[in-house]
Order: C-alpha cells, then sequence, then structure tokens
C-alpha cells in the first residue's frame, strides 16, 4: 500500500493549486481587473478584451481556488476577490519577474518607457505633494471603477474624455495621473495627452490596488 503524504506534503500540495491559479496570463489580468471592484463576467470581459466563454472558464479556476468569490444579483453573478492580500501576491510576483527576467526588462523599456522616460511619482511622493497641496489626483479608469474605490481627493476624468474636459484642471498646479496598475497604458496615455497641452504631469508609480497595500 502507498505511503500516505505527511501533513506537510498535503498543505504543500494544496497551496501549490493555489499558485497554478495564478500561473496564467489571463487570469492575472482578470484578477488585476477585480482588484478595481467586483465585476460581472460580461463586464470583466470588457475590461480584459477576453472572450465570456474563456472569462467565466477562468473564473471558475479562480473560485476553486479560493481566490474569488460570487454573489447573484439578480439574473447576473458578481465576482469580487476573497482576500485583500491577492493584489499583494501579484505585486510580489511582478517585483520578481522585473528584477530577474531580462525578457520583462525588455518589454517594459519599448513598450513603456518609451512612452513616459520621466520618473514616476511613489506613492510617498504624493502624500508629500497632496500634504503641500501642490497636485491635482487624476483617477483616469472609467468612471464605475473610481466609483468602486479611489485615491482619497482624486478626481475622475477617463482618458477617453480627457480632451474635452481640460478646463476642469488648473495649469497653475501639478497632475498625477493613476489608473488600474503600473503597467495600464491609460495612465501613460493621459500624461502624454496633458503634456502636449502644457501641463506638468506625471504618472504614480502604481495603481489603485498597489494604493491600497501600501496604505
Amino acid at each position: 500500500m502507498p505511503k500516505k503524504p505527511s501533513p506537510k506534503r498535503q498543505l504543500f500540495e494544496l497551496f501549490a493549486r493555489v499558485a497554478r491559479a495564478f500561473a496564467n496570463a489571463s487570469r492575472l489580468e482578470l484578477l488585476e481587473a477585480l482588484a478595481q471592484g467586483e465585476r460581472s463576467v460580461e463586464e470583466l470581459a470588457r475590461a480584459t478584451a477576453i472572450t465570456i466563454a474563456n472569462v467565466s472558464h477562468h473564473l471558475q479556476i479562480l473560485r476553486d481556488s479560493g481566490l474569488v468569490t460570487s454573489r447573484r444579483n439578480g439574473v447576473q453573478v458578481i465576482y469580487s476577490l476573497a482576500d485583500d492580500e491577492i493584489p499583494t501576491v501579484i505585486a510580489g510576483i511582478r517585483r520578481i519577474g522585473e528584477r530577474h527576467l531580462a525578457e520583462i526588462e525588455r518589454l517594459v523599456q519599448k513598450y513603456f518607457q518609451s512612452h513616459d522616460s520621466l520618473e514616476p511619482v511613489d506613492h510617498k511622493e504624493l502624500l508629500g505633494m497632496v500634504h503641500r497641496g501642490e497636485v491635482v489626483v487624476l483617477d483616469v479608469r472609467p468612471r464605475n471603477e473610481y466609483d468602486a474605490g479611489h485615491i482619497p481627493g482624486a478626481i475622475n476624468i477617463p482618458v477617453s474624455e480627457l480632451p474635452k474636459r481640460l478646463a476642469e484642471l488648473s495649469r497653475d498646479q501639478k497632475v498625477v495621473a493613476y489608473c488600474r496598475g503600473p503597467y495600464c497604458m491609460l495612465a501613460y496615455e493621459a500624461v502624454e495627452e496633458l503634456r502636449k497641452r502644457g501641463y506638468h504631469a506625471r504618472r504614480l508609480q502604481e495603481g489603485y490596488p498597489e494604493w491600497k497595500i501600501s496604505k
């Protein structure tokens, strides 16, 4: 008769099950979207450009692994993160990858630093700027994500509306824009647009989920 695995080994097998749920690019993207606030399958599909069928498939894996929970709202099923530490885990994976994978460094230089070579603002620097009253914090995510949670005092102008709403921003103050995460292009696009119009604009180093972690 095969020897039964030790309790420690059994636990590690279960931990590995959770880790396997993270080990998929689409699921990481879905978790980032859910870190902005709870969503339906259809909303997640729009936010990530993943088909509804694939979103449903990945959500089932995430739910079976204890990473997301769901509730019914009429005919819709609404999903949310099961644990506030999930963005911390994703941030840790990202930082390790940035430090040790040359492919990540090449992609960041090619697609992100080419859009914005200026040093981004970290959360401690932003807090100081806010305390001194010298900055407007700009949330460029869609309105529903802003309503689900945002940096205190931030104003919401989705990047698609920015050219029509520039009058709401003073040129006498610096602007720090943020979006879903460090590699969300919305903040890069907003900063690029604002600089073209003569604003002193920078982006927050990370996004709203990371801001919540750092508080």
